[in-house]
């Protein structure tokens, strides 16, 4: 495992090393030392605008931008993004198909200490149903870097969840590793089940594979940091070839990774699945990280629920 960086922060960074060009355009709603787009507003302070507490206003104004010809990149917490600002991202962003990248800071149960009202869980799912919006959370800095490269160049609308703890980086000690919208990554091979994370939940399931390995499980590990468009034909390889699934999830059950894996497999392949995400209720303040045990987003359950999984599919056998 590499050093410990929150994705918020190498978000930050990417944004002002590749955000020289001039139609991109950066908006905040109040929050930039917190999501970190003033890394951006240090070096471009004449193409950032900070609209104030507002975030309503700020898609709108982002959409115009857009319409106008620029590359947009848009900021608040997720809860305010993906929340209140849900009929401005679905009715002035996603139904014109504009170039808007909105971006979810503190997404999740790992807000923390901010408490229920802003741990975020429902984002995901909610972005992931409107129609033509591309979905992508980054599990550490050096994915949250490639991501941003990309989308510095993508084209229409997209919704990309950052953290606010720090996380440790993995996936640039994987040589093949390689960065690509709607495109998972397998981290591990392995026969016996296949574990898909996304976001911090991906270095959770590189630990349960290390666990189970111990006990002469092959678990095979996938990095989906796109949730939408999901890439549909790595999942039905993994469920063909290993005939058990496991997803973890730093977000609701419902309507999350979880659900869009289940949706390919039910077409494509359907193999027994297990999920390791939030039980369908609302954070409480805490410590980010005595929250992730308490609700069981831990390589420990990831690993319990492939021993469970695998227990399903022998007798399906």
């Amino acid at each position: 495992m590499g050093e410990m960086i929150a994705t918020r922060a190498a978000y930050g960074e990417a944004l002002r090393e590749f955000g020289g060009r001039e139609e991109i355009m950066v908006l905040d709603a109040d929050l930039s030392s917190c999501t970190m787009s003033c890394r951006f507003q240090e070096l471009y302070p004449e193409r950032f605008y900070n609209v104030g507490i507002a975030e309503a206003n700020m898609v709108g104004i982002a959409a115009g931008l857009a319409a106008a010809g620029k590359k947009v990149f848009c900021h608040s917490f997720a809860m305010f993004t993906a929340g209140r600002a849900y009929d401005q991202i679905r009715n002035s962003v996603a139904y014109p198909g504009l170039n808007v990248t909105i971006v979810g800071s503190h997404g999740g149960l790992t807000a923390g200490e901010d408490g229920g009202t802003h741990q975020c869980i429902e984002d995901l799912s909610l972005m992931r149903t409107v129609p033509g919006m591309t979905v992508i959370c980054p599990c550490d800095a050096n994915e949250t870097r490639e991501a941003v490269r990309a989308l510095v160049d993508y084209k229409g609308p997209c919704y990309m969840r950052t953290g606010r703890i720090t996380v440790e980086n993995i996936t640039d000690s994987y040589p093949d590793y390689r960065f690509q919208i709607g495109r998972g990554v397998t981290l591990k091979d392995g026969c016996d089940v296949t574990l898909i994370a996304t976001g911090l939940m991906v270095q959770e399931a590189v630990r349960a594979a290390g666990m189970l390995e111990k006990e002469g499980i092959s678990a095979r590990v996938i990095d989906m940091h796109t949730i939408k468009p999901l890439d549909e034909e790595l999942v039905a390889k993994a469920a063909r070839e290993t005939r058990a699934i496991v997803t973890a999830e730093n977000h609701n059950c419902y309507g999350g990774l979880g659900s869009a894996v289940a949706e390919v497999l039910v077409k494509k392949c359907p193999v027994p699945m297990e999920m390791v995400a939030v039980n369908d209720r609302f954070g409480h303040s805490g410590n980010a990280l005595e929250l992730l045990k308490r609700y069981g987003l831990s390589a420990e359950m990831v690993a319990e629920k492939a021993r469970q999984v695998m227990a399903r599919a022998a007798q399906t056998d």
